[in-house]
Formats: C-alpha cells, structure tokens, sequence
C-alpha cells in the first residue's frame, strides 16, 4: 500500500504544471504557445517577467521536494516501513514519481516541461548536499558558457558520481546514484532537441532571445 500511495501523491504534485496556471493567471495566455512551447521556467522566462519565472522555478522545485519529503516524515510513519525493503526506497520513489509527472503529466496529455527545477527539488529533499551540488555546477556552466541547457545537461551529467560519493553507506549511494541515473536519462530525452542545437551550434544563449509577444 505505501508504494502505491508514495507513487501516486509524487505523481500528482509533480504534474501541477505551475508555468501554465501563473502565466494563465496573470492574463499571458498559454505558455505552450510561446518560444520552445514549454511549461517550465526558462520559457516563462521569455514572456519577460522575471517574476514569474523566478515563482515558477521555486514552484517546480519545490513539489519535487515536498514529494519527498512528505514521503519521509508522513508516509512512513502514518504507514509503516515497506516489508522486505528499506523505507528509504518508499522516498526516492515518491521523488521519482514527482520528476515524472512534471514531465509527464496526464493533465497535459504527457506533454511538460523538461525537469530540471524538479530534479533539483527532489535532490533537496533526498540529498540537499547533492542538490547544492548539482546547483553549483549548473551555474558555473551557465555563467562560463551561457547555454542553460548545456548547463542542465553536464549538471544532471554529474549528479549520479556526486550521489554515490556523498549519499553516506554504500545502499544509499548507489540508490540514490540510481535514482539521479534515472531522471538524468528523461533530462537528456526531453532536451534532445537541444542537444542538436548544441552540436550544430544554432542553440541560442541565456538572454539572448528576446521576449516574444502574443
């Protein structure tokens, strides 16, 4: 019961797809229908208001981390420990199913965003030294580089060698290396288009588009 539980709260508070209810709330129509079309923080960072960008990056972030977390200090205890398995497991589960349905969710016909505030999120709450980590080096590839996805890229990239060598006892390490290896793997899948761009040299470089208006 607890697996099922972990998977379906994760999944339900991953799928809040925040970029669209903020942009809709604040009378910017569908985000969807702007720049790369997508749902997550970088494009509401294209209608030009900052603010909400910055809203829906802590948003994004933030249900990654309460899946977690919700998992940890409630589930648990209000259920019990999984049989035959480390209650640990019930956690990087509930985080899983949050990354998942930010990227894929059923509201939106599967179609969201890309992952990275929720990935960051869900590190936070599984790891927050991993997910202090992951931060640090996707800022020194934005600021180096200017590319945000080739910063998002080599951060994710990194992030299961991070977990395995911070996460503490080796079970731990290598599930919560598990658990980065996974949603690294749906992080690369959602910017293969970017990934393109990149090797073509045509992806365009943080503040170089300009804001696109209806």
């Amino acid at each position: 019961m607890i697996w099922i539980v972990a998977i379906i709260i994760g999944y339900l508070l991953g799928s809040i797809p925040f970029g669209l209810l903020l942009t809709r709330a604040a009378g910017m129509g569908d985000i969807r229908a702007i720049g790369s079309g997508n749902i997550g923080a970088t494009n509401v960072l294209r209608t030009g208001n900052k603010g909400l960008a910055a809203a829906t990056l802590l948003l994004d972030g933030g249900k990654g981390a309460v899946a977690v977390l919700l998992a940890r200090f409630v589930l648990i205890p209000l259920l019990g420990a999984p049989a035959n398995a480390p209650s640990e497991w019930v956690v990087y589960l509930a985080g899983l199913a949050a990354f998942a349905g930010h990227v894929f969710p059923v509201w939106l016909n599967f179609k969201g965003g890309k992952g990275v505030a929720t990935y960051i999120g869900v590190l936070l709450g599984l790891n927050w030294l991993v997910g202090v980590v992951f931060c640090g080096v996707w800022l020194l590839i934005a600021y180096t580089r200017k590319f945000s996805s080739l910063a998002a890229l080599t951060a994710s990239a990194t992030a299961p060698v991070f977990a395995y060598g911070l996460a503490g006892t080796e079970d731990s390490a290598l599930a919560l290396a598990a658990t980065c290896g996974v949603m690294t793997l749906v992080l690369y899948y959602r910017h293969w288009a970017n990934i393109r761009r990149l090797w073509d040299g045509t992806e365009p470089k943080i503040g170089s588009e300009k804001p696109k208006t209806e």
